[in-house]
């Protein structure tokens, strides 16, 4: 009885394979980064705006953190801290050669 070993395709072969809308090649293994430069700039960016925002929500003087800085402004950093993350998540990479 003969045993066949199946072959793994190497990083620069490409898998060919046929769909009901036509034949498609796609890379055996993909390597590119899911993220570029920027997104990793941007994802730091983010974290660094939300630590800012609970610090700044942690150093209001007034009472359970009643006042301006710990019910106004600290939420506000952090809400764009996130929104920043959300950005640097979804942009689209850009080919940096």
């Amino acid at each position: 009885m003969e045993t066949t070993r199946l072959k793994t395709p190497k990083a620069t072969q490409a898998t060919t394979y046929t769909t009901p809308l036509g034949s498609k090649t796609e890379p055996a293994f993909a390597s590119e980064m899911p993220f570029g430069k920027t997104n990793y700039q941007l994802m730091i960016a983010g974290i660094v705006a939300i630590l800012a925002g609970f610090l700044i929500m942690t150093l209001d003087t007034e009472e359970f953190g009643f006042g301006f800085m710990g019910l106004t402004l600290g939420p506000l950093v952090v809400a764009a801290g996130f929104i920043i993350e959300f950005f640097a998540i979804l942009k689209k990479p850009t080919s940096e050669a």
